[in-house]
């Protein structure tokens, strides 16, 4: 049964108690006053962006409906699990995971996976979509696959949620990922990309490994601590499967297990995402609940990651969504107010502060 984090886990970080802020890259000097919220939902298979003024309450720019649809960008005609983020250069990076779970339903192939599920397993995708932006309107596009790119990942098993950080020591993008070779367990897996984020441009290390080798990981989610070191949120499956934290002095490597399960979930939950609340010292965690039905998005809320807040679900608490329902794994941004209007306007959204 998962336990709260209390008390124990501070004496273990035996670091300041509000230390788990991500950090505003490549707009430090901008006022951010919106949020902006990236998630799929398993009908559309497409990129959907939701805004909200308050970091409570968040409406899709589009009614619901994708703002860049699957099919147009995928290799697989669908994408899941995106991630955005900012990075040092002041513009927006969108991963995906190139993946479509219906495309034999939808006449997308002839098989129920891309490739034998016998000689890889569920899934078996093998790359992302990779998009950037400095608008949030025009985006450009690529499609990165592993066993193309890497003679050694020949037999990937699958490659899953990829997500994104700037490191300022390589001053270059870190991506880092779930991902799975032949039929092996998931591992998370990072390397580092091109300026034009159009491809990895190191073969990809280990990450994180689990205490227990029978146990899969997956889904990580990094966030800078203002003490330069790093927090990961992620995923261990254990029964059931939930989120825990790891902490390291560098942004890829030697982060510290601890076993405290950080959700407060009764059942299966994955794809963490930290973010700070704007004019505030809380920070929400946000994770998608795939373990009940509607699935839905679950929040926790912390000022010193040491006690956390259960928040609720998803128009079922403080937390509300306005014309959008069931979304999955998704992540949260800040934006400028500028940005915000001018994403709403493209959308003939009605947005207002």
């Amino acid at each position: 049964m998962k336990k709260t984090i209390h008390r124990i886990l501070a004496l273990m970080l035996l670091v300041p108690l509000s230390f788990c802020t991500p950090k505003s890259t490549g707009s430090d000097q901008k006022t951010m006053e919106a949020n902006l919220l990236a998630y799929f939902k398993d009908d559309t298979h497409s990129l959907h962006f939701a805004l909200s003024a308050d970091g409570y309450t968040f409406t899709d720019v589009n009614n619901g409906e994708p703002v860049i649809a699957g099919d147009t960008i995928a290799s697989q005609k669908g994408i899941r699990d995106p991630h955005i983020t900012r990075g040092g250069d002041g513009a927006f990076y969108v991963a995906m995971t190139d993946l479509h779970l219906f495309a034999k339903q939808l006449g997308y192939r002839e098989t129920t996976w891309e490739r034998p599920q016998e000689e890889y397993d569920w899934g078996n995708n093998r790359g992302f979509v990779l998009m950037k932006s400095f608008d949030l309107i025009h985006w450009t596009h690529s499609n990165f696959l592993f066993d193309e790119a890497f003679e050694n990942l020949k037999n990937i098993g699958c490659a899953w949620a990829p997500q994104t950080i700037y490191d300022p020591l390589q001053e270059k993008m870190m991506i880092y990922f779930t991902m799975r070779i032949g039929h092996g367990l998931t591992k998370m897996y990072y390397a580092y990309t091109d300026d034009d984020f159009t491809q990895l441009i190191t073969e990809p290390k280990l990450l994180f490994e689990y205490p227990d080798e029978n146990i899969q990981v997956l889904d990580a989610d990094i966030s800078e601590m203002p003490d330069g070191r790093y927090c990961m949120m992620y995923v261990a499956q254990e029964n059931p499967g939930g989120i825990k934290m790891a902490v390291s002095d560098s942004i890829n490597a030697a982060y510290k297990y601890f076993p405290e399960w950080i959700d407060q979930e009764p059942g299966a939950c994955e794809a963490p995402n930290v973010w700070k609340r704007i004019g505030s010292d809380k920070w929400v965690l946000m994770y998608d609940i795939f373990s009940i039905q509607p699935h839905n998005f679950g929040f926790v809320e912390t000022a010193d990651f040491i006690d956390f807040t259960n928040l609720g679900h998803f128009n079922e608490g403080v937390m509300k969504t306005t014309n959008f329902t069931s979304p999955k794994h998704g992540s949260v941004i800040q934006l400028t107010k500028k940005e915000a209007l001018e994403l709403a306007e493209h959308w003939n959204m009605d947005f207002k502060f």
